[in-house]
């Protein structure tokens, strides 16, 4: 086994220094196109076509995203593998067929519910971590909500590529938003960003560095390079499988309904804070159940504390697979929980900050963990805990490097 993971290390080693010049030319029907974006998904390598709709930078060998980008045509998202690629691309644009049309030439009224719409985004994008309040979208009025009150859906549209200022880590940052759903507590979202340095003096340059660097220890990227490299342990992670079983101390969805509708018909007023020890009617009966509606609908517990690297992922054909049985709890122990992080919780289950737990929950049986630490198909896997707390505002290109790092 250690064999297996010193060979992945070296063969992700020998490559960090390989480069491959992309060229290619960009077409729309008439002819080339110039000022078309393209560039590496969540990154800060790319550039922009000239007069020519040509395009040409350096990048690492590896396998990427490539982005094909001009507003009021639809986007390509090319499969880069920089193994394989032995001539200039060409890509020809077609125009948008405005699938979208209700939601991009709708008038947007910028009242008060629209404001309130905009917070409700920003926390759930941004973030409420310490990194989020010096991320600012530059270019909010582009953005449309949407809202089902009846599922209890939100969702947010963008009529042109995000601009983000993130003034504590240095970046301007460009942010395609595919999608954004919030549906009840559970929110995804889907988008292709292009990370520019900020300029800045000195003073400032060595506060991003550390900033970046603090983003990324704890990070989700930063475990997964770990896992990797076989090093969870050395760089201060313990990881614990758990299950995720039903609560038997809750009641049934349709005890719950029956107990709602029974006291609905009753037309009574119900006094819910009456304790009730031994219930004396159909109506007590219903109090008991929707008394215990706010318990989890899931227990979780702890299996197997401590587990190695082997036991998180395999790997065939060179090809690395997160494989694991049940779920995952990954504690890192070199920083502690934000003050913002608690203050999710109400104030009888706030605790001083203790170590930064997250919870992995895999959504499709094994999925592919690219050798730079990246998941291909991100989806895949759902994130609790700590990691649910570190939105947007502390995500990092996925070429940086840390500098000084605690590794």
């Amino acid at each position: 086994m250690k064999n297996r993971f010193f060979f992945i290390f070296l063969f992700l080693t020998s490559f960090c220094f390989a480069q491959t010049r992309i060229t290619g030319t960009v077409y729309e029907i008439s002819g080339p196109l110039e000022g078309v974006a393209v560039y590496l998904n969540n990154s800060m390598l790319g550039t922009t076509t000239n007069v020519s709709g040509t395009f040409s930078f350096p990048v690492e060998e590896g396998q990427y995203n490539l982005i094909i980008s001009y507003l009021g045509y639809k986007k390509i998202i090319y499969p880069l593998n920089t193994s394989t690629y032995s001539k200039p691309l060409v890509f020809t644009l077609v125009e948008e067929e405005n699938v979208l049309d209700e939601i991009f030439f709708k008038k947007i009224v910028y009242d008060q519910k629209w404001k309130n719409n905009l917070s409700v985004f920003k926390k759930e994008f941004i973030g409420i971590s310490a990194l989020s309040k010096d991320c600012e979208i530059l270019n909010a009025t582009v953005l449309y909500f949407e809202f089902n009150a009846k599922d209890n859906i939100f969702k947010a549209h963008a009529r042109e590529p995000l601009q983000i200022k993130h003034k504590s880590l240095g970046y301007l940052i460009t942010y395609e938003l595919e999608s954004f759903v919030k549906n009840k507590n559970y929110v995804t979202y889907l988008g292709y960003s292009r990370y520019q340095e900020l300029p800045g003096n000195k003073r400032k340059q060595k506060r991003w560095k550390q900033n970046r660097l603090k983003a990324y220890n704890g990070s989700a990227i930063h475990f997964y390079k770990s896992v990797i490299q076989n090093k969870i342990k050395e760089v201060g992670y313990t990881v614990n499988l758990f299950k995720r079983v039903p609560n038997k101390e809750r009641p049934s969805e349709a005890s719950i309904k029956k107990a709602r509708e029974l006291v609905k018909l009753s037309g009574k007023f119900i006094n819910f804070s009456r304790k009730i020890d031994t219930p004396k009617n159909a109506i007590d009966s219903a109090m008991v159940v929707l008394k215990k509606v706010k318990l989890p609908k899931y227990r979780d517990y702890v299996y197997k504390n401590d587990i190695t690297t082997d036991e998180i992922i395999t790997v065939t054909n060179n090809v690395i697979n997160l494989d694991f049985e049940n779920n995952l709890n990954i504690v890192y122990s070199r920083e502690k929980e934000e003050e913002g992080f608690l203050l999710r919780f109400p104030l009888d289950k706030r605790k001083a900050p203790g170590f930064q737990s997250s919870y992995l929950i895999p959504l499709k049986y094994k999925t592919i963990l690219d050798k730079k630490g990246i998941l291909v198909h991100p989806l895949d896997v759902y994130y609790e805990g700590y990691w649910s707390y570190e939105k947007f505002a502390n995500s990092l290109p996925l070429d940086y490097v840390p500098l000084f790092s605690k590794e």
